[in-house]
């Protein structure tokens, strides 16, 4: 069990809806239904939370850095309106073709995170909506975990592709993750 009770979640698709163009204002930011309060839910049982993201539309000049900030103010105040709150937000800035060691499923956000918080990532839950959010995230031993919102939506009533990592947990939304974590806290050891 690692010294902090950590979960590493995806932004986009998993946190709020998804977009082909990129969400790259504040105004196009939303929250998917339930999301931040199932991420308070998270926080009030003792989880600290930190977003893993591509945001390669930085890289591709679609938006500024500034606009990222924004976008992650308005998350930050709306999950602190429900009494939550985000730790950390690693994200890669990269466009596909820089070939960078951050992008999902490289494992360098991963890395990143392992770092900041001195930590193997052994066994702590990672959450997304895509299969490059969770090769990454097991490529350093988290616990992978698909929701079927944004990328995954086409997933619904059907089995995972082989090229998911083994032992890959699905929830409908991240509601239905913090149920089971929550309820998996619960169990008697």
């Amino acid at each position: 069990m690692s010294p902090i009770k950590l979960i590493i979640l995806d932004r986009d698709g998993t946190i709020n809806q998804d977009s082909a163009d990129y969400i790259k204002s504040a105004d196009e930011w939303v929250a998917l239904p339930g999301a931040l309060e199932a991420m308070a839910r998270l926080n009030h049982a003792g989880w600290h939370i930190v977003i893993a993201s591509n945001q390669s539309g930085l890289g591709r000049g679609l938006f500024e850095v500034s606009d990222l900030n924004a976008i992650h103010a308005k998350l930050h105040q709306q999950l602190a309106a429900l009494g939550g709150r985000v730790d950390a937000v690693f994200y890669c800035p990269h466009a596909p073709a820089d070939a960078c060691a951050c992008r999902k499923p490289a494992s360098g956000l991963f890395e990143q995170i392992a770092d900041r918080y001195g930590m193997a990532l052994t066994g702590v839950p990672a959450v997304g909506d895509s299969e490059r959010d969770l090769v990454a995230a097991a490529a350093l031993g988290c616990e992978p975990h698909l929701v079927l919102t944004g990328k995954a939506l086409a997933l619904r009533g059907k089995s995972l592709p082989p090229t998911f990592p083994p032992n890959t947990q699905v929830h409908q939304d991240l509601s239905a993750l913090a149920d089971f974590l929550l309820s998996r806290e619960a169990e008697p050891a």
